[in-house]
C-alpha cells in the first residue's frame, strides 16, 4: 500500500515543476496593498476597545495617509496614463488604467465607512462636545455667531470673481473652498448666473465655538465652513447666492528634482518646493449638504479630470482637523484617551545597584546597547550625541539626517560641536518626502554653525540611520556608532517602534567611517566587515541568506526566517521565500503596511504566514532572521524589503552578535507572533482578518507587552538599587 504522505509529497514535487512564480495570481498589487493597510488603520478608530477620542485621532490618520497616497502613487499612476504608458505593472498584472479603476472603486467604499464612523463616535461623546449645524442653532446665538464672523472672519475672506478678465483661482494643494453660484435678484436663469471661490482661511480653527448658556461643561461647536457658507452673502452686495459648494482638491505633490544637471542641489530643492502646491489635480472632494450639480460639472471640467476623480462626501471635508480636535480637548476628557504610558530607562544602561546612568561611552565600551523604542527612551540617543559635543576628547562627529522634529536637540547638539571645535560632517537627506523645507532649513542652520553639511549621492536617497563619533582616550583612537531603524528625531520616537544599537567594536567603527567616506567623497564602494548596504547589496546578501536556508533545511530540516518590516514589494526577493516555502522552510513575516507577497498558496507559498500589526504606535523596527542551523543571523536594518530601498537608496542593515541581545530579540519575535489582539493575517486571496484567538487563550497585546516589560525592568533596577543582591557591587 502506497504510503499517503509520500504520494502527496511526489505529487507536489511534480506539481512545483509546473509552477510559474511569475504567475499574477501569487502577487498582491502595490497600491490595493495600501489601501488594505488604511483599511486596518480606519479598523482602529472602528475598535470599541479603543477610547473614543483615540478612535478620532485614527480616522485623522486615515485621512492624513490618503491624502498622501493620493497626492504621490495615483498621481504617479495618472502621470503613466498621460504619457500612454499601458504596459501591466510586473506583479500583479494590472495596467494604469486599470490599477486607477480598482482604487476609486475601493476608496469609495473606504470613505463611505470613515465618515459612518465618525458620526457614530460623535454621538458618543455628545455629553460633552456637540457638533451642530447651523439650523440646530437659536436666533440669539446665530446673532453672536454672525457678530465674530464680522469681526474675525470677515475680515480675513477673499471673494474671488470668475469672469473673462479674472479666470479660475489656481487653488493650493489640499485647501479647502466654496464655490458661489450668485445670480442677481431678479433673474436666476444659468445664462445671468455668476460664479466665485471663497477660499476657508487656514489661520483658524476648523470647529467655532457656540456661545450657549448650559449649566454643564458641554461645549458646542459649528464648522468654520458652514458658519462662512451661511454668511457668504455678505460678501457679494447686491447679488443674490444661489448656491454654496464646499469642495477641496488634491494636487500630485511629487517632486521633480532634475539631479544630473544640477549645480546645486539645494537651490534645485526650493524651487520645485514652490512648484508642489501647483500640481495637477488627482483628485476632488465635495461636500453633498448642498450639491449644486452645474457646478459639479464645472469643477470637474476646470480641474480636468474624470467624474471617478470626485469623491462626495456625507460630513466635513478633511477629517484631519481631529489632530488637533484631539490635541485641545485630551487634557479635559482623560477618560476618553489612553492611559499616558512613560519610556522606561532601558535595561543595558542601568547601573547594576545604582539607580543612575553609565556615561553613555563607558557604556558602550563595556558591551553592545540594544535601544527599544518608545518603550525604552530615545534619551540615550539625544544623549549620545551631547555627550559627544561636549566630550573634549571628542574629535568629529559624523550623521545621517533624514527626518527631524522641529525643534530638534540633535540639531542643537550638532551645532554646539561644530562651535566647539570638532569637526561635524552631517548628510541631510534634501529628498525626504514632505520633509524636504523642514531639512532645507536645517541644512542652511548647520552650514552656517560650522558643520560640514552634504547631501548625498546622485539619484539616491540616503535613508541610512548612522552616527559615529571619533574618540581619543590614553591616546588611542576609539569609535563609538549608533545604528538604527528609526529617525533621529526624539517626538516620532514616542509613538514610533524602533530599534537602536550603541556599540563601540572596532570593525563596526571601520565600515561607519567607510561609509561616510564613501558618500562625502569620491571612494568607492567600499567592502564592510559587517554592514550591507543598498543599493542592491541587502538583496543580494538576503538572498544568500535564503539559500544557506533551503541547504540547512534540506540537510537537517529546521528551515526558519522571520523577516519584520513596514511593506514588502521587492519581487526577487518574494520569489525567492516562493522557493524557500517550496523547500519546507517555515516563514513568517510581520509587515505593517504593503505586502505584494501572497502566503498559503498550496505548492508555492502555504509554508508562509504574513501578520499586520496595527496599534496604538506605529510598527516601523525591521528585523531579519535566519535560524541557520541555530547560527541563528539576526540583522536590523533602516531598510523595507521594498524596490525602492534596495535600489534606490542608500540603507545599512547590521547584524546583533551579542547573545543575550539575540536572545532578547527572539523574545520580542515572538512576542509578536504571539500578538492575536491587533494583529491581523493574510489569506491566499490578499485578505485581512483579525488573528482568531483560542477560547482558554489569554489577550496578547504585543506593545502593550513589551511596555510590561519595560516597568517591570526598570522596577527591578529600582528594587536592586535600595537592596542590593548579596555580592554585588
Amino acid at each position: 500500500m502506497l504510503n499517503r504522505n509520500h504520494l502527496v509529497k511526489d505529487v507536489r514535487l511534480k506539481l512545483e515543476e509546473y509552477i510559474d512564480l511569475n504567475n499574477h495570481a501569487y502577487y498582491n498589487n502595490r497600491e490595493l496593498s495600501w489601501l488594505a493597510f488604511n483599511k486596518r488603520v480606519l479598523e482602529e478608530a472602528m475598535d470599541e476597545r479603543n477610547p473614543v477620542l483615540e478612535r478620532l485621532k485614527f480616522l485623522a490618520i486615515f485621512s492624513s495617509n490618503l491624502d498622501e497616497f493620493f497626492m504621490v502613487r495615483v498621481a504617479g499612476l495618472k502621470d503613466q496614463i498621460q504619457a500612454g504608458y499601458t504596459k501591466p505593472e510586473n506583479k500583479s498584472g494590472l495596467t494604469p488604467k486599470e490599477q486607477i479603476r480598482e482604487i476609486s472603486k475601493l476608496t469609495q467604499e473606504l470613505v463611505q465607512t470613515h465618515y459612518n464612523t465618525f458620526k457614530l463616535l460623535l454621538t458618543k461623546i455628545e455629553d460633552q462636545i456637540s457638533i451642530l449645524s447651523i439650523d440646530d442653532l437659536s436666533k440669539q446665538e446665530l446673532t453672536k455667531l454672525e457678530q465674530h464672523f464680522d469681526e474675525v472672519i470677515f475680515p480675513v475672506l477673499t471673494p474671488m470673481g470668475i469672469d473673462a478678465y479674472r479666470p479660475f483661482p489656481l487653488l493650493a494643494n489640499k485647501s479647502l473652498n466654496l464655490a458661489v453660484s450668485l445670480c442677481n435678484h431678479h433673474e436666476c436663469l444659468p445664462i445671468y448666473k455668476k460664479m466665485a471661490i471663497v477660499q476657508i482661511p487656514r489661520g483658524f480653527d476648523r470647529y467655532v465655538e457656540v456661545p450657549r448658556n448650559d449649566r454643564s461643561n458641554r461645549k458646542y461647536y459649528v464648522f468654520l465652513e458652514d458658519l462662512i457658507s451661511h454668511f457668504v452673502y455678505k460678501l457679494f452686495k447686491g447679488l443674490k447666492v444661489h448656491s454654496v459648494t464646499q469642495f477641496r482638491i488634491t494636487r500630485n505633490a511629487d517632486l521633480e528634482i532634475h539631479e544630473q544637471n544640477a549645480t546645486d542641489f539645494l537651490k534645485e530643492i526650493e524651487e520645485e518646493l514652490k512648484m508642489r502646491k501647483w500640481g495637477e489635480t488627482v483628485r476632488l472632494e465635495l461636500s453633498n449638504k448642498q450639491i449644486d450639480h452645474d457646478m459639479f460639472t464645472y469643477l470637474v471640467d476646470e480641474m480636468e479630470i474624470q467624474k471617478d476623480d470626485a469623491y462626495f462626501i456625507d460630513g466635513p471635508l478633511d477629517l484631519t482637523f481631529l489632530f488637533n480636535f484631539y490635541k485641545q480637548h485630551a487634557p479635559f476628557m482623560e477618560q476618553y484617551i489612553f492611559e499616558p504610558l512613560i519610556p522606561q530607562p532601558p535595561r543595558d544602561l542601568l547601573l547594576n545597584n545604582r539607580w543612575k546612568k553609565l556615561n553613555i561611552f563607558d557604556a558602550a565600551e563595556q558591551k553592545d546597547i540594544l535601544l527599544h523604542h518608545p518603550y525604552e527612551s530615545f534619551e540615550p540617543v539625544v544623549d549620545f550625541v551631547h555627550c559627544a559635543a561636549g566630550d573634549p576628547n571628542v574629535l568629529a562627529i559624523k550623521q545621517t539626517l533624514y527626518r527631524v522634529s522641529r525643534q530638534s536637540p540633535i540639531i542643537e547638539a550638532l551645532k554646539k560641536a561644530a562651535e566647539n571645535g570638532k569637526q561635524v560632517l552631517v548628510l541631510v537627506e534634501l529628498k525626504a518626502r514632505f520633509d524636504e523645507e523642514h531639512n532645507v532649513h536645517w541644512a542652511k542652520e548647520l552650514e552656517e554653525s560650522g558643520c560640514l553639511v552634504i547631501y548625498g549621492k546622485t539619484f539616491l536617497k540616503t535613508h541610512s540611520k548612522i552616527t559615529l563619533v571619533v574618540r581619543k582616550k590614553n591616546g588611542q583612537i576609539q569609535r563609538f556608532v549608533h545604528l538604527g531603524t528609526g529617525n533621529y528625531n526624539e517626538e516620532t520616537a514616542k509613538i514610533y517602534s524602533d530599534f537602536g544599537l550603541i556599540t563601540s567594536n572596532e570593525e563596526f567603527g571601520i565600515d561607519a567611517t567607510n561609509f561616510f567616506n564613501y558618500l562625502s567623497g569620491f571612494m568607492e564602494r567600499p567592502q564592510f566587515h559587517h554592514f550591507s548596504m543598498s543599493p542592491m547589496e541587502i538583496r543580494d546578501d538576503f538572498i544568500q541568506f535564503i539559500d544557506d536556508e533551503i541547504k540547512y533545511h534540506k540537510q537537517f530540516g529546521n528551515g526558519r526566517i522571520i523577516a519584520k518590516m513596514n511593506s514588502f514589494t521587492e519581487k526577487h526577493l518574494i520569489m525567492k521565500l516562493y522557493e524557500a516555502s517550496q523547500a519546507g522552510v517555515k516563514i513568517d513575516l510581520i509587515v505593517r503596511g504593503i505586502c505584494c507577497l501572497r502566503p498559503g498558496i498550496v505548492g508555492v507559498s502555504e509554508n508562509i504566514r504574513v501578520r499586520s500589526i496595527v496599534g496604538r504606535f506605529l510598527e516601523h523596527s525591521r528585523i531579519y532572521y535566519f535560524h541557520h542551523n541555530g547560527e541563528q543571523k539576526i540583522y536590523l536594518a533602516s531598510a523595507d524589503l521594498m524596490t525602492r530601498n534596495i535600489e534606490k537608496r542608500v540603507e545599512i542593515a547590521f547584524p546583533i552578535y551579542n547573545k543575550a541581545l539575540k536572545e532578547w530579540i527572539n523574545q520580542i519575535l515572538s512576542i509578536f507572533l504571539q500578538d492575536n489582539v491587533k494583529a491581523r493575517e493574510q489569506d491566499q486571496h490578499g485578505y485581512y482578518s483579525y488573528v482568531e484567538k483560542r477560547q482558554d487563550e489569554e489577550n496578547i497585546d504585543s506593545q502593550m507587552t513589551f511596555f510590561k516589560l519595560a516597568y517591570e525592568a526598570a522596577e527591578n533596577q529600582a528594587e536592586l538599587a535600595v537592596n542590593p543582591l548579596p555580592g554585588l557591587t
